[in-house]
């Protein structure tokens, strides 16, 4: 017998309204599913009944440590059930959780730990020592506690003490309320703390379930770090919208994804399109035939993955996006189609119909209009978007105008109202007069054969404007040279996108969320004495 396929609409009907706070959302769908399995994390189950009492004991817990509402908690360990209980605990007496890369060193904790005024942490044994350290520097300390137990270690235990639950924990978290600080990547500068309501994250969980059509019977395997917008508000909270289950694992594992994929019989997942293209590089020893897995989430793609995934992997569907810190939940394409393979898609519509839709605008740099399939600066209005950040009301207002959030990033619209990404705006390289999309280079030199990664800057030109540097990472025994790299570029884009310089180095500085931060590449002082100026000679090139 077939499986009932639900609308959107149908899924979100199966459950009692909610007053898009969290303790409601999930109050609801304990409500109709008490014992269906909500979350599983390496042999473990929860049911929605007893992740709800989980979430209870530890809010109690928390109230009892002196947690109070507007209090900030950081969160600082990879992937564990402890932080998805901690969102729904602190959401609950309106508190706000401060997830943390735990790859942070001391310094970058430091620096997130005390831009957040964070009064408590809550960290995993392996990062304790750096918590520990980051929080002996701050101004006023916050206690430490473990997630879990750790051998020989006299540091408390989270809910190691659970105060009894003899009555409903009271609510004082509300829709509007602060729930998550999550940090920007930083890739400009200084990270900043974009700051969401519960209402907005609820709004984007129930987005979701329109984005991949997630059924109840979904099993939403999530590889993506608890710090990062992806895995927080699409997975878990989709998953929760849904009354599907979730499967959480501790981090991606390229060599083991196909393996989990199908031991714990996965339906769909998020990738970033890195991960995904490292896993069409694999070894395809390591693919499992026979998986659940139908859909997956990923951006950017291209023909190469939509290729490998459709017909190797056998994942019919994947849906591309378009999503910042800021704004989540906005662009996507549609799942039941059209799609455009390379687009950020079309506006993502809410299943809210008393509440405002998103909204978007592409313009000039006066903020007027621009037509049909002429470049411009991405504008969106919509009801996820950010509170602000974080103390920092400069960069606040400086990324507003009037209520429509500035993206900076450069688009063109389609007849079919499709957006697509040209480059961010500080990724624009000023050569010889006209605006050169970095972006768009760094697609091209990555997508060589023997080329890993690259990153594309501009460089003061003598007369001038800037020249194009290209910084390279090489595959594994690779003897590429700097002239192949300029003729590559030139057999796939025009003449004046040819990178005068290029070095080759191991690696590309990068941001926890694996975006290559170019405003590093550009201070580093010693990375252009390794760069060799390309040599070669272009019929259509009347600057060289």
């Amino acid at each position: 017998m077939t499986e009932k396929v639900f609308s959107p609409q149908e899924v979100t009907a199966l459950y009692p309204e909610h007053d898009y706070s969290l303790s409601t959302l999930l109050a609801s769908r304990v409500a109709i599913s008490p014992d269906k399995t909500f979350l599983e994390f390496e042999g473990q189950q929860w049911s929605y009944a007893q992740f709800g009492k989980a979430v209870d004991e530890t809010a109690v817990w928390l109230s009892k440590r002196g947690v109070r509402v507007g209090d900030r908690l950081g969160v600082f360990s990879q992937n564990d059930p402890t932080t998805i209980i901690l969102l729904f605990a602190v959401a609950k007496i309106g508190a706000i959780m401060v997830p943390l890369n735990p790859s942070f060193g001391v310094a970058e904790a430091t620096y997130a730990l005390q831009n957040a005024e964070v009064s408590g942490v809550v960290c995993s044994p392996e990062t304790l020592r750096c918590a520990q350290a980051a929080c002996k520097s701050l101004t006023t300390t916050p206690w430490i506690v473990l997630n879990r137990a750790a051998k020989d270690c006299t540091v408390p235990v989270l809910g190691s003490q659970l105060f009894p639950c003899d009555q409903a924990v009271e609510v004082t978290g509300s829709a509007q309320d602060t729930c998550l600080f999550i940090y920007t990547s930083g890739t400009t500068g200084s990270p900043k703390a974009a700051m969401h309501s519960q209402r907005g994250y609820v709004l984007t969980a129930e987005a979701f379930i329109v984005r991949m059509h997630l059924q109840p019977s979904e099993r939403v395997l999530c590889v993506l770090p608890l710090f990062h917008i992806n895995a927080l508000f699409y997975s878990v909270g989709g998953a929760l919208a849904a009354g599907a289950t979730l499967v959480l694992v501790s981090r991606f594992s390229a060599s083991t994804f196909w393996e989990t994929v199908y031991k714990t019989q996965a339906t769909t997942s998020n990738l970033i399109g890195a991960a995904a293209s490292i896993l069409v590089k694999r070894d395809r020893s390591e693919f499992r035939p026979g998986h659940c897995m139908s859909k997956m989430f990923i951006a950017p793609l291209n023909e190469q993955l939509v290729q490998a995934f459709n017909a190797e992997f056998g994942v019919a569907d994947l849906i591309e996006c378009y999503g910042m810190t800021e704004i989540p939940g906005v662009i996507s394409n549609p799942f039941t189609g059209p799609r455009k393979l390379g687009s950020m898609g079309r506006i993502s519509p809410h299943l809210a119909p008393h509440l405002p839709q998103p909204e978007l605008r592409v313009v000039d740099e006066h903020m007027v209009d621009v037509a049909i399939g002429e470049p411009g600066i991405l504008l969106v209005r919509t009801p996820t978007v950010m509170q602000g950040y974080f103390r920092d009301p400069i960069r606040t207002q400086a990324t507003f105008h009037d209520d429509w959030f500035i993206t900076g990033d450069l688009v063109w619209r389609d007849n079919d109202d499709f957006y697509w990404f040209i480059a961010r705006q500080r990724d624009v390289i000023r050569c010889k007069g006209e605006n050169i999309a970095g972006a768009e280079l760094d697609r091209v030199i990555s997508a060589h054969p023997e080329v890993l990664e690259a990153a594309t800057i501009g460089v003061p030109a003598e007369l001038g404007d800037e020249d194009i540097f290209a910084v390279v990472v090489l595959r594994s025994g690779s003897m590429l040279t700097p002239n192949e790299i300029g003729e590559w570029v030139a057999s796939h884009l025009t003449a004046i996108k040819i990178p005068k310089y290029v070095a080759f180095v191991d690696s590309l500085p990068k941001t926890p969320t694996e975006r290559v931060e170019k405003f590093r590449l550009k201070a580093d002082t010693q990375l252009f004495s390794q760069a060799t100026k390309i040599q070669i000679h272009h019929t259509h090139d009347v600057f060289r």
